[in-house]
């Protein structure tokens, strides 16, 4: 497609990065920009995006920013822990799951200002780039996508500062050398990588962490927390209701306090390569220990079994950027049907990096004392059943048993 866009709408969070993006973008195209940016709970001002997507000349009409922490952790976030979702049995999942929310609005803007194309900064190296299209693609399937890390000839990042300053594009002092490491950030976590973190081998530097206390430094008295759970989701700490935005927030307070949810993970990319990421994500840690006590005693061992071994691939669509994929949506149909009765109080102690269960309850539960206990059962559970049982889930291991007898 040789023809320029006559309106562009870029995912702008104000940084270098997107600034040069932003400029480039006027220069190379010759057209409209407009910036979206999205609060998702990453604790940073947005009003510098703002001013700064007005000094590079975006007009005020065309400058989107929003606060869409309650989407987010209501129609993205509890959906996939409903799923306990970890990809590769660590991550959770915190960068991923941001991206499809994101596309979603960008897609939308485009078509509330009549835009024809979008753009992001995400680099030809990473998931990002594929998470974003992907979704976009799925969402309106003629929208045009620039992406200028795989189009541009500013390979370096002193040809990127060169451009900057050619452009009376601001630099912060910190920026004009290399950036100790690359930071993604929402309610959900933090994800660092790249520069100091590149080399696996080497341990991270303390000063990567930035929303946990390490747990050394971690309170020396432990802390109980009540989560309470319906249809699956968390709805109130310590009986008190807040919206969904706020309960996350609560648990990352605790969690940060309590230096839990840290992770140095190397992680198989959806592109092929390997790469060394630091998490932090306490708040959610917490949510997945609380989600699981409360299914373990409100699922069938079928149905628990089953959402487990679904689970990976559920997480992987994730990780790939297939949310808006037919085969996520099925499977969050199911997940969803299975939460109909996981309901009741999860109680967790945090303690220097842990979290832990120590009880949990539901009105709903399929735990019977009656039937498990060690003392007389008033007649519950007839033991001798177990013989019979037993015998035929042991008649095919004899008839094996045997064959390989006889065959010596």
């Amino acid at each position: 497609m040789n023809h320029n866009p006559k309106k562009i709408v870029l995912a702008y969070s104000g940084g270098l990065d997107t600034s040069i993006i932003l400029k480039w973008l006027q220069v190379n195209y010759d057209c409209e920009v407009v910036t979206f940016t999205a609060d998702l709970g990453q604790n940073e001002e947005l009003g510098p995006a703002k001013d700064k997507a007005l000094m590079l000349g975006v007009k005020p009409n065309n400058i989107f920013v929003e606060d869409l922490r309650e989407e987010f952790v209501r129609d993205f976030v509890f959906p996939m822990f409903r799923a306990n979702a970890e990809y590769e049995g660590k991550y959770l999942l915190g960068t991923a799951i941001a991206r499809p929310l994101i596309a979603k609005r960008l897609v939308e803007i485009a078509d509330l200002v009549g835009a024809d194309a979008i753009a992001h900064g995400a680099t030809g190296k990473g998931n990002d780039q594929v998470r974003f299209e992907l979704s976009c693609y799925a969402l309106n399937p003629d929208i045009r996508i620039i992406s200028p890390w795989r189009e541009w000839d500013l390979t370096s990042r002193t040809k990127l500062l060169r451009f900057a300053e050619n452009h009376q594009i601001p630099i912060s002092k910190d920026k004009k050398g290399e950036a100790p490491f690359s930071v993604d950030a929402n309610i959900l976590h933090t994800s660092s990588e790249g520069k100091v973190l590149e080399n696996p081998g080497v341990i991270a530097p303390n000063y990567v962490y930035q929303r946990t206390v390490s747990p050394e430094e971690a309170p020396d008295e432990s802390e109980v927390v009540k989560i309470d759970f319906k249809l699956g989701d968390m709805t109130s700490i310590n009986g008190k209701d807040m919206s969904t935005h706020e309960l996350l927030s609560e648990l990352n307070r605790l969690g940060s306090k309590h230096g839990i949810g840290r992770l140095d993970l190397v992680e198989g990319r959806f592109i092929g390569m390997k790469s060394r990421g630091i998490y932090e994500t306490p708040g959610g840690t917490i949510l997945l220990e609380a989600h699981r006590a409360i299914e373990s005693i409100t699922l069938d061992q079928g149905a628990s079994h089953l959402k487990d071994e679904l689970m990976p691939k559920y997480a992987e669509l994730i990780y790939n950027g297939l949310w808006y994929s037919p085969e996520r949506e099925m499977l969050q149909q199911l997940i969803d049907h299975s939460q109909e009765f996981v309901e009741g109080t999860a109680i967790l102690k945090l303690y220097k990096g842990n979290v832990r269960v120590i009880a949990r309850s539901s009105k709903s539960s399929l735990y019977s004392e009656k039937h498990v206990t060690f003392e007389e059962d008033d007649g519950v559970y007839n033991q001798e059943d177990a013989t019979g049982f037993i015998r035929l889930n042991a008649l095919r291991l004899k008839m094996l048993a045997r064959r390989k007898i006889k065959s010596r």
